[in-house]
């Protein structure tokens, strides 16, 4: 199993790392580039947005490889009693819809209604493959067999709302792809505890190899976006996988194990609805972009954009490792985990917010790397003449963002 797993990962990694580079340039060729032309965007200069192809395609490759190869040497049967022949179609199914939607998003815009059609129709697809939730267990409650019907609609829910879910968090350079790479290897550890079926554990490798081959261009400062192409296959992806992994599981904790760790990305949609509605007055105002996501809350704190997204990403690894404590360690240990990390930030409060000042003194320029520090001038970056230029390269002004 460990063989496949790795590469799983590793044709997935060199997939992803090698396409990224073309899909810039396609992304420039059809107009898929991100303007900011609004507040609510942080990017200072029109950013290619079409990553997500190379991501998909690491992760679809490096699948059909590994269940070619496994097929042939008779170590996984497509056509068994589970029929992951037919799931793993659905799943493709799916994502090709999901693609070829987002990928027109982001090259000529689409309404977000039209957008969530394509959504609910890929993830149609998926359900009637067979990919379902099929039952309930919550804690201290037997375990709740669902009807068929019943069964359908809380799996188109759950898919949808991931996929948007993740798809509302991508607002900074790499945040949503470094939080599916921490929920992708939570996921690993424990579908690997849980003895959940090779498939989904081979799913989810695969997904963590795409997405960390694809990170090295999109990490401040990003050479490229992922879009809605890679943030809604991202969250699609996450969403199907987690039910595969967990199927055939009867354990309270398994179940609620993926909530645990997409916790973030839940939670910050759950509030943008609510605070929509209530600012807009209206449900039409659910679709209406607004800057009150986490990471916008952070950096109008003060925070750098690289140290939002590193805060970020802690509060994922946190949760993470909460939900890993909690399957193989029970409650109580989990609930001790959570303690100590809540008396670990009380500690370590003022510290964060040093952290905060010093940052905001440096500004680096995205052309050279030059980093400029006014504690060593005395003069402040905003009081800089206009007709300033990098000392390395010559970049203006323009070209420096805040570390």
């Amino acid at each position: 199993m460990w063989g496949d797993i790795a590469i799983a990962f590793l044709l997935a990694f060199i997939t992803s790392f090698v396409v990224t580079p073309y899909s810039i340039k396609l992304a420039r060729r059809i107009g898929a580039v991100d303007i900011p032309k609004d507040e609510r965007r942080i990017n200072t200069r029109p950013m290619p947005r079409l990553g997500g192809i190379a991501v998909i395609l690491g992760f679809v490759v490096s699948i059909i490889y590994l269940v070619t190869i496994m097929s042939i040497e008779g170590t996984f049967n497509l056509f068994g009693q589970e029929e992951y022949g037919i799931k793993l179609l659905g799943f493709l199914g799916g994502i090709i819809v999901l693609a070829i939607t987002c990928i027109i998003d982001d090259s000529k815009g689409l309404e977000p209604f039209t957008k969530l059609a394509g959504q609910i129709i890929a993830a149609i697809i998926v359900v009637y493959s067979g990919i379902r939730i099929e039952n309930l267990n919550l804690p201290f409650f037997n375990s709740i067999g669902l009807s068929y019907t019943v069964s359908i609609i809380i799996t188109l829910g759950w898919i949808i709302g991931i996929t948007n879910a993740i798809n509302l968090i991508d607002g900074l350079d790499g945040l949503s792809t470094g939080i599916g790479i921490i929920s992708c290897l939570s996921l690993l550890i424990i579908f690997s505890l849980n003895y959940s079926p090779l498939i989904a554990i081979l799913l989810v490798t695969a997904l963590a190899g795409a997405l960390v081959g694809f990170l090295p261009f999109n990490f401040n400062p990003a050479k490229t976006f992922m879009g809605d192409t890679g943030s809604n296959f991202l969250g699609f992806s996450l969403a199907v996988i987690s039910i595969l992994g967990v199927a055939k599981t009867y354990t309270a904790i398994v179940i609620i194990a993926p909530l645990i760790v997409l916790a973030l990305p839940i939670f910050d949609t759950i509030w943008a609805i609510i605070r929509r509605v209530i600012s807009g007055k209206s449900i039409k105002a659910i679709v209406i972009p607004d800057r009150g996501h986490l990471h916008h809350r952070l950096m109008t704190k003060g925070y750098s954009q690289k140290q939002a997204v590193l805060i970020l990403y802690a509060i994922s690894a946190t949760l993470g490792m909460f939900a890993v404590i909690l399957l193989e360690s029970g409650v109580w240990k989990a609930l001790s985990f959570a303690l100590m990390i809540g008396a670990v930030v009380a500690i370590g409060y003022k510290n964060l917010f040093r952290f905060k000042e010093e940052g905001d003194k440096m500004y680096k320029c995205m052309v050279c790397g030059y980093e400029y520090n006014p504690e060593e001038t005395g003069i402040k970056f905003e009081d800089l003449p206009d007709d300033w230029v990098c000392p390395l390269c010559g970049a203006g002004k323009d070209q420096f963002i805040k570390e």
